[in-house]
């Protein structure tokens, strides 16, 4: 008695009636009200496939008007990602290891089908298409993912340090070729100072496969600039080889806009230490000699002494802002002169 009630969509592609009927009884054997598309042919098939979609396709593979290797192959082309099991009466195994490899999901000698046989094929070949479909969408994201991605990332071969694929953003960044890179190794992007560390890290990425480091590195485009590099490296298998994927991040200017504030500060830090200190002394002395110009008793002479002692404090201080200015140059504080710009519209 048929006890799967799931509502199968299948097309049945055979020019014979009786061997129809006779698929049709085995397909309700074990399915409730399985949906049932017949077509002769495979043009009438591929009509029929551009106007519905269905779970499973059973082709007979002697049809009047295409048969063999053409026929599965057309059927595929036109399957809408519909698992194709093959029917034929004709015994020859080397031919049905060669429909597997056409695309066929299941290959069954009619003399040898049962209700149980065509059931079990149905359910396997529909879920594993399931699982090929999935694994065909999982490895585009990757894809998508890897050559779309906007920062350069490759993947090398952990054992021999060659570049086994680059992106888009990598070949553009670096200025080498895909072909070029694929001829490279690690040790091509570096410089050779750089060879030592690259030694030491291989030996600890060997010694924690596992582990997914972040590391600093030197790195040489191919016009021989040298550039900063981050790097966020994780072990994946790739194709069957051991290998890294790398996603490189240039900080650069990121490193000499730190360099650039750090000088800016020392240069701060020695401006204020001369506003605290050194100023101090000359303006100490004005405001001490300028009281003594208001005592009326005393003589010219005495008078000049301070007036000169004042004009001494002057250029003194006079110096020392001049110093002040050479070390806080407009072109060294750019971001604050742009803060306290007034708009144009203000007076």
């Amino acid at each position: 008695m048929a006890t799967d009630k799931r509502d199968y969509r299948i097309l049945v592609i055979e020019d014979n009636a009786g061997d129809f009927e006779l698929v049709e009884d085995f397909l309700f054997e074990h399915i409730i009200a399985p949906k049932i598309t017949q077509v002769t042919s495979f043009s009438s098939a591929r009509e029929v496939l551009e106007q519905c979609s269905f779970d499973v396709l059973l082709l007979d593979l002697s049809l009047p008007d295409s048969n063999g290797e053409a026929l599965i192959s057309g059927i595929n082309e036109v399957a809408n990602d519909a698992p194709v099991i093959v029917l034929t009466g004709y015994v020859d195994f080397a031919f049905g290891i060669k429909s597997l490899s056409l695309g066929a999901s299941d290959y069954i000698l009619k003399d040898e089908l049962t209700p149980m046989s065509l059931y079990k094929s149905i359910i396997y070949s529909i879920e594993r298409k399931k699982i090929t479909n999935a694994l065909e969408r999982s490895e585009k994201r990757y894809s998508d993912l890897f050559n779309l991605s906007p920062l350069p990332m490759w993947v090398v071969d952990v054992d021999t340090l060659k570049f086994i694929n680059v992106n888009l953003s990598t070949t553009n960044h670096y200025g080498f070729s895909k072909e070029e890179f694929l001829s490279m190794t690690l040790y091509d992007v570096r410089p050779s100072e750089e060879n030592s560390n690259l030694e030491k890290w291989i030996k600890e990425d060997r010694e924690n496969p596992h582990a997914s480091p972040l590391r600093l590195v030197k790195h040489r485009k191919k016009n021989g600039e040298i550039i900063d590099v981050e790097l966020q490296i994780a072990p994946i298998k790739y194709k069957g080889l051991r290998a890294n994927i790398v996603i490189a991040n240039d900080v650069t200017q990121r490193f000499k806009y730190i360099a650039a504030i750090e000088d800016q500060n020392e240069k701060l830090k020695e401006i204020s230490w001369i506003q605290s200190h050194v100023v101090r002394a000359p303006l100490s002395r004005l405001m001490g000699l300028i009281p003594l110009l208001e005592v009326c008793d005393e003589t010219d002479e005495e008078r000049n002494k301070i007036l000169q002692f004042i004009l001494t404090s002057a250029y003194e201080l006079d110096d020392i802002v001049k110093s002040i200015t050479d070390k806080s140059r407009v072109e060294d504080f750019p971001e604050l002169v742009e803060k306290n710009k007034k708009p144009d519209h203000e007076d």
